[in-house]
């Protein structure tokens, strides 16, 4: 009778079943969470690969590693994979699937099937990627930009486009999933102003793919019929507008960088108050942050226009709101620093990313303000400095939030423990490495050095030197965690229930959690983030 205890005790999602059956054909949010994340870390690797290819072709000024027509596919397919197969599914379909029916008390997201089909969409668009780039690959920028696209370019657009149309659908039915979970699977007592500001940033990312990501798709649909049938949408010896194209494009994919950064900005609010032992400072304000991000966020595409033609007042005009939708941004930094603030502050391997990724996000934003000034822009634009802005966002930013929502929640999804020293060493290679990477591209951009140009006047050849030195740093910093992450899976010490002392309904079940999360639905009775009546573990092993 022990034994049959003890074995239902430990029974969880990752050993209920076996067998790779089991997994291709799992509903469980948590398993298909899994094959999110071995999806996009190797789509991961892909896109770093092309990266480390194109600094590796910097390191000198003549251009002597690849043509400059390889040059061109290897920053397109590295802008592509890392936006649409790594940075937009990251948070949302692997930390979001996995945590979302937890955070909420639920038993699983509202529609099961759909959420399995959403990762089969990825996975299809994943291996049309994949034949795109062993049959050629594309040259056209992430970007698409017509008429190159459409008219000139003899690369393979089509299915480039097609495989990115098809992801699409794959974040669209994840975000519809969230949103009507978050709805009308809460538990009982999980009103609105409960929620934890991880499930806030989810639902305010939701709603941007929901309403954005249909934008993209119609936009590549355009491309490819104008490109196979030489319809007159975007090229104007066919009667079309090139700007057009833009504006489509920027409509969704100014939202884009939303989709990437709130996520990672939920991991970075459940981090700073549980290391620092206090509730989150103006609660109601982050939480509205999040949601004024996601609509602002659609009133601001033009800026990326500012040198291609539209009217100065237009310019005028996305030029203020691009200031304006740095303000709920500035409102979550200062906040996160409030609640720090005289706290009892803990520097486990998550907090150190969060402090990195408050640091690079911050940066990353003030430089983005002088983009939106017109005068600056027009000096700027297509230099380095929009990719070492763009980079400290998306990278600095969201790859931060998305390292230490791993760390933070790997003991939950693995029932293990990570060696912490190693953690923290990763965290502090990363930093390193980071700014060594991009911070030189800001004096590049700022002194003139266009992006995209395979060869470059030998003047800028020691900043180049230094910013390919820097990716090779942030190369190992990236393998470490996949390393002791797999290590621990095995050798790793036993993960507690809440090994942290966090607050959040995901941490009152067991590590790993059962099937259905939970032995019976909780009724939550208490505020968010209430960590004055939560023990510190570090203080009770002390005590011990």
């Amino acid at each position: 009778m022990a034994t049959a205890a003890v074995t239902a005790e430990r029974e969880n999602y990752l050993n209920q079943q076996y067998g790779i059956r089991s997994w291709l054909l799992t509903t469980d949010h948590k398993r298909i969470a899994l094959l999110y994340l071995a999806s996009i870390t190797f789509f991961f690797f892909i896109g770093g690969f092309f990266a480390l290819l194109i600094r590796l072709e910097l390191l000198t000024p003549a251009g002597d590693l690849v043509q400059a027509d390889t040059y061109n596919k290897l920053f397109s397919m590295h802008g592509q994979v890392m936006v649409f197969f790594f940075l937009i599914p990251s948070i949302p379909a692997v930390l979001g699937n996995f945590l979302v029916p937890l955070m909420i008390g639920a038993k699983d997201l509202a529609f099961p099937r759909i959420n399995l089909l959403s990762w089969y969409l990825y996975a299809i668009a994943g291996l049309m990627y994949i034949h795109c780039i062993l049959t050629g690959g594309v040259d056209t920028g992430w970007t698409f930009y017509t008429p190159l696209s459409t008219a000139f370019s003899n690369t393979k657009v089509i299915e480039a486009g097609l495989s990115i149309f098809v992801v699409g659908f794959s974040s669209i039915l994840t975000g519809l999933n969230f949103v009507v979970t978050i709805h009308r699977m809460r538990a009982p007592g999980m009103t609105w102003s409960r929620l934890p500001l991880f499930i806030w940033a989810h639902y305010a990312t939701s709603i941007i793919q929901l309403l954005g990501t249909p934008v993209l798709a119609i936009t590549l649909v355009l491309v490819v019929l104008e490109r196979a049938l030489h319809l007159g949408i975007f090229d104007p010896k066919l009667g079309g507008d090139p700007l057009l194209f833009q504006h489509l494009f920027w409509f969704y994919s100014h939202p884009a960088v939303y989709i990437m950064i709130l996520p990672s900005m939920g991991v970075i609010t459940e981090i700073v108050p549980c290391f620092s032992r206090k509730r989150v400072f103006g609660y109601e304000f982050v939480a509205m942050a999040s949601i004024a991000i996601a609509v602002i966020g659609f009133l601001v595409w033009a800026h990326h226009m500012f040198v291609a033609g539209i009217s100065l007042y237009s310019a005028m005009i996305f030029s203020f709101l691009s200031y304006l939708v740095a303000i709920p941004s500035a409102i979550k930094v200062f906040n996160w620093t409030a609640t720090m603030y005289k706290g009892s502050i803990r520097f486990s391997t998550p907090m150190l990313y969060a402090f990195g990724f408050i640091g690079l996000f911050t940066m990353g934003g003030l430089t983005g303000l002088f983009l939106a000034a017109l005068g600056i822009d027009v000096h700027v634009t297509d230099t380095y400095f929009v990719i070492a802005h763009f980079h400290y966002i998306m990278v600095g930013g969201a790859v931060m939030g998305y390292l230490g929502g791993m760390h933070f929640w790997w003991p939950k999804i693995s029932g293990r423990m990570y060696p912490e020293s190693w953690g923290r060493l990763a965290a502090l290679i990363v930093f390193l490495g980071f700014n060594l990477t991009f911070f030189p591209q800001f004096i590049l951009g700022y002194l003139g050095m266009p992006r995209r140009y395979w060869q470059y006047p030998p003047e800028f050849q020691v900043l180049n030197v230094l910013s390919t030195a820097g990716s090779t740093i942030l190369a190992v910093g990236y393998l470490l965690p996949m390393v002791y992450f797999l290590w621990s899976m095995r050798y790793g010490k036993v993960a507690d229930d809440n090994p942290w002392g966090a607050s959040g309904l995901e941490w009152m079940t067991t590590s790993p959690p059962p099937t259905f999360n939970f032995e019976e639905t909780p009724v939550v009775t208490w505020e968010a983030y209430d960590y004055a009546h939560i023990p510190d573990p570090e203080e009770v092993a002390v005590e011990r």
